[in-house]
């Protein structure tokens, strides 16, 4: 017996898939240079058969937590977190009180906000309010003398004596 969130269901295959992207540049001769590994989100594809009186409340539950986008733990042979990016059911006549289902799941990585509400007393201390009074022009000082231009002054005989 697995279990999908708490849920048990009985699982027949478990298939990770754990897949790496290589990045390939041609060269003139010989086979392309490959110069870069990525590693790939890891995926899970789980078939079985979910059984009981409260088959159709886990079929249900499944569905809405796929459709929310909630993060699923998967324990079975293989412990594995991640969403359910696929969801299928068989109804046939050879499972009398259930169906069986394979689904997909995909591990995903979730960004964390650095916004931060209120600021410690020290830091709000020291941050100034904003005014918004738009852009002003500045006024020269009074009393500031104005520097005069002294002429250069060449030596007799240069062209450029006067």
């Amino acid at each position: 017996m697995a279990t999908i969130n708490g849920m048990y269901v009985l699982v027949e295959s478990e298939d990770p898939k754990f897949e790496v992207e290589v990045t390939d540049q041609p060269v003139e001769n010989g086979i392309n240079v490959s110069d870069h590994v990525q590693r790939k989100p890891y995926t899970m594809d789980i078939s079985g058969f979910i059984v009981g009186e409260d088959a159709a409340q886990i079929r249900e539950k499944i569905k809405t937590i796929s459709e929310s986008g909630e993060l699923v733990e998967f324990q079975g042979r293989n412990l594995f977190s991640g969403l359910i990016v696929s969801f299928s059911t068989n109804h046939t006549n050879r499972v009398a009180n259930g169906f069986a289902f394979s689904l997909s799941m995909k591990e995903i990585r979730t960004a964390k906000s650095s916004y931060v509400e209120t600021l410690p007393m020290p830091i709000k201390a020291q941050v100034a309010p904003v005014i918004s009074a738009g852009r002003k022009q500045t006024k020269k000082k009074q009393g500031t003398a104005t520097s005069k231009v002294e002429k250069v002054k060449f030596k007799v005989g240069t062209p450029w004596a006067e």
